[in-house]
């Protein structure tokens, strides 16, 4: 049978509710290998916050400002580029081609064709293996699972429950991915990944003021310390203004209005802060979390408090529902709030579905293909800010709270030969966390231009627990940042000598 849009049936053997990247590796991988069928309930579009609103967009902002900043820094292209600014049009029309201008038929050609059912509309559990599914006129039709449901309803941002604050209609990451106009002035509420990388596309973009309010003390407090302190030190010589320690105490917008994602919400906005300092701007971006989007998906139907992350065990079936029919993957699960590693999920709990279709033991032959790991102090990320920042495994502090007795190294990446021809004002540094008993990698930070593609060896390394006498022999080629490597097992083996 031939997979459509809508079909005129009710029962499938894998039901994925949420047709985001997620859900479209778990339809994927219950089904490639096995003779289950599957269909995904989506209401928005096939793809995703990652495809329209997150992951794609944002990089498609990033990529040009890097390519710029690149070609300021090095001598023979810094005197074509001089300090010309980007053309903030040709780069937003290349972010709609990318997103495909909102427009997820690609999307859903790739799921027909790889034989999994689309049915639209707001998918909520009903009952055991049972989902109804409400479309667009308010009809409604119940599904029914023979095997599983898959639960990937994703996140959305979260709104501080600051006075005024969501009264004012504040952009939140999909305005700011998707913004169809510049404002002159702009306040980023939050330090994490989201509101660094935003800040660097929008001052890359033209923004004349920008502030960035943290109440941490340093941005990306959830990263090793210097990582944060590099990127606020990039950001103060652009002309940005950070607040950390600071928190937002009332906001005040006298006009809103009802315009779509990316156009500005109505007129300017001010903020008081802690000790009643205040900043206006044209345009207030809330990037200060997540929340799960588990409220209204019938989980009370099945014996769930609503609301929260769901809990999973390591194949990713919802605990307290008996049965081993319902699974949640990706940011609603709570484990790794990352495309990547929601994906990986996703996979696992494919894989999970299939083998127990057909009563296949969850062996780890011939490797372990039904066990989530990686989720477990292993997770990689890669934070696209200029310079990028990319880690893996745990920090120093994360390891000294566990009690652990761990080694650490770090080395000035523009130290580097790789990193001198790259550009001629590079600025970065590599950290590594290594267990002092078991001589192996537990966590690692790379911050500084080009370094995305070296967190992978890192990782490769964390997840195999490779010892680092066996890294020794492991020879990076030469000039490249991966030469970072040798640096710091050199300054490890001097330790140990001296």
């Amino acid at each position: 049978m031939a997979a459509s849009v809508n079909p005129d049936r009710s029962e499938w053997d894998v039901i994925v509710i949420g047709a985001g990247a997620v859900g479209e590796n778990a339809a994927q991988y219950a089904t490639q290998f096995s003779d289950l069928e599957a269909v995904m309930v989506e209401a928005e579009l096939v793809g995703g916050e990652c495809s329209y609103w997150a992951c794609m967009p944002s990089k498609a902002l990033l990529r040009p400002i890097e390519v710029l900043h690149n070609a300021r820094n090095l001598a023979g292209t810094q005197q074509l580029v001089g300090d010309r600014a980007l053309d903030a049009e040709a780069v937003l029309a290349r972010r709609d081609k990318i997103i495909n201008n909102l427009d997820d038929s690609s999307q859903v050609k790739w799921a027909l064709d790889t034989g999994i059912d689309v049915v639209r509309g707001y998918g909520r559990l009903s009952g055991e293996r049972e989902v109804t599914v409400t479309t667009a006129d308010g009809g409604r039709r119940v599904l029914t699972a023979r095997h599983a449901v898959v639960l990937d309803t994703g996140s959305v941002a979260a709104v501080p429950p600051v006075p005024g604050l969501r009264e004012a209609k504040p952009w939140t990451s999909r305005d700011v991915t998707n913004l169809h106009e510049v404002p002159d002035r702009v306040v980023i509420v939050g330090g994490g990944v989201v509101a660094c990388e935003a800040a660097t596309w929008l001052v890359g973009l033209g923004v004349r003021e920008l502030t960035v309010i943290e109440g941490e003390g340093r941005l990306l407090a959830k990263n090793e310390p210097f990582a944060g302190e590099l990127i606020e030190q990039q950001f103060s010589a652009a002309g940005v203004t950070v607040l950390t320690g600071t928190r937002v105490e009332s906001a005040e917008r006298a006009e809103v209005n009802d315009a779509p994602d990316g156009h500005l919400h109505g007129g300017e906005v001010t903020l008081t802060l802690t000790g009643g300092e205040t900043v206006t701007a044209d345009e207030v971006v809330v990037a200060a979390g997540r929340k799960p989007n588990s409220d209204d998906i019938g989980l009370e139907s099945v014996g769930l408090r609503p609301g929260g992350y769901i809990e999973v065990d390591d194949h990713l079936s919802v605990t307290g529902v008996d049965g081993e029919w319902l699974y949640a993957v990706g940011d609603v699960c709570g484990r790794a709030l990352l495309t990547h590693m929601g994906k990986y999920q996703a996979r696992i709990a494919g894989e999970v579905i299939a083998a127990r279709a057909v009563g296949t033991p969850l062996s780890e032959e011939p490797f372990n293909i039904y066990t989530d790991v990686a989720d477990h102090d292993q997770v990689p990320q890669v934070t696209f800010t200029d310079p990028e920042i990319g880690s893996v495994g745990i920090t120093e502090a994360q390891a000294r709270d566990r009690g652990l007795d761990v080694v650490t190294l770090e080395y000035d990446l523009a130290a580097l030969a790789g990193t001198y021809v790259l550009r001629d004002d590079y600025v970065g540094r590599a950290k590594l966390v290594i267990d002092r008993a078991r001589d192996v990698l537990l966590g690692a930070t790379f911050v500084g231009t080009g370094i995305a593609e070296l967190t992978h060896s890192a990782t490769v390394a964390v997840v195999g627990k490779v010892p680092l006498a066996v890294l020794w022999h492991a020879v990076p080629s030469y000039p490249t940042v991966s030469e970072v490597w040798l640096r710091l097992l050199e300054a490890l083996n001097s330790q140990r000598r001296g």
